[in-house]
């Protein structure tokens, strides 16, 4: 748990925060969940979410405040677990803004925020995070294999705490590689049926 957090949640949940939530109504439900705790450490099932998805929004902040949100894809399973609280990723070469390593160089303070669109799911992580620019073993050994893009550095995430979403408003939406796998899984077996057919129609005619 963060230092000066009585809670996990207390990441997200500010006093300010708690003040609203007294004001609209929906502090006493949120004071019970944070008596049964947001997780700190990953688990089997984020584990396999994590393994599971080619995309997800990193999120920093300057120095006075200034967020910054930006999109890092790759293949599944990019975004690597090293330990119970540590998540790691190769950061490609990209157009040289460095906005996200500049606001880390002044504010570790980040966030992962990973959205599965064909299951409805979606996971909110909350840590800090920092740039690896001369380690090549490990900047090696989180490079998806065969991945056609060139890795400058590698960013460590060090997880506070980590929450889920209801699938509420969520658009369902599938990646265009698994829909062409399952039409083309469809097309084969179509395939195979009128093959069958016509088999059975042969069969018939030399009755």
């Amino acid at each position: 748990m963060t230092a000066g957090h009585a809670y996990a949640s207390d990441v997200a949940f500010t006093p300010a925060v708690k003040a609203i939530q007294a004001r609209k109504g929906s502090r006493e439900a949120y004071a019970r969940a944070e008596q049964r705790g947001w997780r700190t450490e990953i688990d089997e099932n984020l584990e396999a979410f994590l393994a599971d998805a080619n995309s997800f929004y990193f999120a920093t902040a300057s120095a006075d405040g200034q967020p910054y949100i930006q999109h890092r894809g790759g293949p599944k399973g990019f975004l690597k677990v090293l330990d119970k609280q540590t998540l790691a990723f190769a950061d490609y070469a990209g157009n040289q803004q460095y906005l996200t390593q500049g606001n880390l160089s002044e504010n570790p303070k980040a966030y992962i925020f990973v959205m599965d669109y064909a299951h409805r799911r979606r996971v909110k992580i909350w840590g800090e995070a920092r740039v690896v620019e001369d380690d090549d073993a490990l900047t090696e050994a989180l490079m998806p294999k065969g991945y056609r893009a060139r890795p400058e550095q590698v960013i460590l995430f060090k997880i506070a705490a980590w929450d889920t979403n209801c699938p509420q408003h969520i658009p369902q939406k599938f990646d265009a590689a698994d829909v062409a796998a399952a039409l083309a899984a469809r097309d084969q077996r179509i395939a195979e049926l009128e093959a069958e057919l016509a088999a059975l129609k042969g069969q018939t005619t030399a009755a």
